[in-house]
């Protein structure tokens, strides 16, 4: 259960003013958690573990959508 507080914990954290390279940590780190608590999830089928991976997917998409800019 310790990647359930390293999630929450990522979910707190802010984003702003962060260099390029921070934002592809910090997806990775996304990504990271995300696939671990789906291990969890997939076992348990906690409802609560369904939630906090849709809250970090969301923080994600929007640090990825910060680093790939706007299409031409």
């Amino acid at each position: 259960m310790d990647i359930i507080k390293e999630a929450l914990a990522f979910e707190q954290e802010k984003m702003s003013h962060m260099s390029t390279s921070d934002r592809v940590q910090a997806s990775r780190e996304a990504k990271r958690l995300i696939l671990g608590i789906n291990e969890i999830y997939k076992e348990t089928k906690d409802a609560e573990l369904m939630d906090i991976m849709k809250r970090i997917t969301e923080k994600k998409r929007k640090i990825e959508k910060r680093l790939n800019g706007m299409p031409s």
